[in-house]
């Protein structure tokens, strides 16, 4: 068997054929995607049938960071919802068959959506349109999944959620920080002394785009991915995410503008938060606050990239780093405008 970094191909197929249904060996290790997050390989077997393998990476694993046996479950729990995930076919908590904990799922075909050049290439404008009212309301569909009855009470803490985020991103920025960026800091006094009330807690994904779910040929989220960062919390940290991250095309100077939503067709953001209130029945009157309070994480976690870029931690690169300096500014400054529209 070919070496394949990542997967101790013996060990690996021999507790696969043992766990997960209708597989025949030999099985083929495919990298799909590696680096600094989780390393997710397809699998095909003797008889073309095809799953997917995720493994946390190899190199800059914190401690709390990359934990598949959460992973797993949450996607196990949402199997029975109206959400479209893998299918969970197995879950091997033992470090010694593979280094490190992985688990199997099943394999879904579809497009992932990096950027515009992707959408404008696999889709029409009737599709595009399509696809995006079908990804808000996959969201609100989330957002609709009862924690205790499908099992996920116990994933996180429920209460808080904004609050405790404030906390973590600020400490990360005044850590991280390369120069001071008065943006942030004016930002996160007025989030903190604004924190709307949290309704009942929701399943939040952390990171819902395009770029993280599969679509099918005809413009239908086929299955989201990606529930690294899932925990239980406020929806509309989600919402008011998917909002900061869905420019349009007359937003040319943005620095979303590789973003899928730049092509045109897709529904326009108050579309979007309409049809999310409409199917969710939330109130989305604050959702100033929440696309805000995105944005301004989004600088805090820009900043950490560019002070890691700046110190080497990330090996040798062309990035341009002013480039990431520049973004830091920006969206800060976003961040600040949508903040300015609360009072």
């Amino acid at each position: 068997m070919d070496e394949v970094r990542g997967v101790d191909v013996p060990q690996v197929t021999a507790w696969m054929a043992e766990h997960v249904p209708d597989l025949s060996p030999p099985l083929r290790f495919d990298l799909i995607a590696g680096g600094h997050s989780n390393m997710t390989f397809k699998v095909t077997d003797a008889a073309g049938s095809r799953v997917v393998l995720r493994r946390p990476p190899l190199d800059h694993v914190l401690p709390t960071a990359h934990d598949m046996g959460r992973e797993h479950k949450i996607i196990s729990a949402l199997g029975p919802t109206p959400v479209p995930v893998p299918a969970a076919l197995g879950f091997c908590p033992d470090p010694d068959v593979n280094g490190a904990p992985f688990y199997v799922m099943g394999y879904v075909d579809g497009h992932v959506l990096h950027d515009g050049g992707v959408a404008q290439r696999v889709y029409d404008e009737a599709q595009r349109r399509r696809l995006g009212l079908h990804f808000i309301d996959v969201l609100a569909d989330l957002h609709a999944v009862d924690v205790d009855a499908v099992g996920l009470s116990d994933l996180a803490r429920k209460e808080g959620y904004i609050a405790r985020q404030l906390k973590r991103w600020y400490s990360q920025f005044q850590q991280s920080k390369t120069r001071e960026v008065p943006a942030v800091d004016e930002v996160h006094e007025t989030l903190a002394a604004r924190i709307p009330e949290q309704g009942p807690a929701s399943v939040v994904h952390g990171d819902y785009r395009l770029g993280n779910c599969l679509s099918t040929d005809d413009g239908q989220i086929a299955a989201v991915l990606d529930w690294e960062i899932c925990t239980l919390g406020d929806p509309l940290a989600d919402v008011g995410y998917v909002l900061s991250t869905w420019p349009h095309p007359d937003e040319g100077d943005d620095p979303r503008a590789g973003s899928p939503s730049m092509v045109p067709g897709f529904p326009r953001r108050e579309e979007m938060l309409e049809r999310y209130a409409t199917r969710s029945g939330r109130d989305v009157s604050l959702i100033d606050y929440y696309t805000a309070f995105s944005l301004w994480k989004s600088a805090c976690i820009v900043e950490g990239v560019y002070s890691r870029y700046l110190g080497g931690a990330l090996g040798e690169t062309d990035v341009q780093f002013d480039r990431f300096k520049n973004q830091v500014e920006m969206v800060a400054n976003r961040a600040r405008d949508a903040v300015s529209r609360l009072e």
